[in-house]
């Protein structure tokens, strides 16, 4: 009697990047691959990706970083409360300290870059279904930097010079807020928030929400760090 074939992996492709979608769809449900995965969806964005998960409910999810409306980690973050059997693996471009940081702190099961080769990828996301945490050999060195010294402080230096109406505008930027939600909250005109935010990002020197989330939620963790470590 023959065997039944084992249950393929269900993924959830999230990318704001249309072709890196098809390329990693031809080539994880690729004929060779076809016991193996089952691509059951594509995302572009934060909301997309968070509404798909919920109502497709993959084995795991490649997710990259950068998104039209937010981070990867916010999708991460938001997947993992609600379906933490779930395994998120960050595919992405970028390697940075800050990055690699976050990316943890959300509960990502994984980093990977994508010049992986295609075998690679395969085992890691056979891999991280199992249960188990990859990360890229060039993301490895840093990860260990960060266990052994803790998250980047540049930028903690950078959050001290925000006024306390701009940190507020700030937090609610990283809760995925936009302008009009944020101004409904706080009372005050699109005008006004914008001007807030031009200043936030002027005193971050940065030029992107998706990178204002980042910082603040860095800023965040090191706080939660250092108050555990003081009692």
């Amino acid at each position: 009697m023959t065997a039944p074939s084992p249950k393929p992996i269900t993924l959830l492709l999230v990318d704001d990047s249309e072709l890196v979608r098809t390329g990693l769809t031809t080539l994880l449900d690729s004929p060779t691959e076809t016991n193996r995965f089952q691509v059951v969806g594509q995302s572009a964005t934060v909301a997309a990706a968070v509404a798909d998960c919920l109502r497709l409910q993959p084995d795991v999810v490649l997710l990259d970083i950068r998104l039209p409306d937010g981070t990867g980690f916010e999708v991460c973050r938001q997947i993992l409360v609600q379906l933490p059997e779930t395994r998120v693996l960050i595919l992405t471009s970028v390697i940075d300290d800050s990055l690699v940081y976050e990316a943890m702190s959300s509960g990502a099961h994984g980093y990977l870059l994508k010049e992986i080769n295609a075998q690679a990828l395969t085992q890691a996301i056979i891999d991280v279904a199992a249960g188990k945490f990859i990360l890229d050999p060039a993301v490895t060195t840093r990860v260990l930097n960060l266990v052994r010294n803790g998250p980047p402080q540049g930028q903690q230096d950078k959050l001290a010079h925000l006024s306390a109406q701009e940190m507020r505008v700030l937090a609610l930027v990283a809760e995925g807020k936009t302008n009009k939600e944020i101004g409904d909250l706080m009372g005050l005109s699109g005008k006004t928030v914008k001007n807030y935010l031009s200043n936030v990002f002027e005193k971050l020197q940065i030029g992107r929400r998706a990178q204002a989330a980042v910082l603040y939620a860095e800023n965040r963790s090191t706080d939660r760090t250092q108050t555990a470590l003081s009692h």
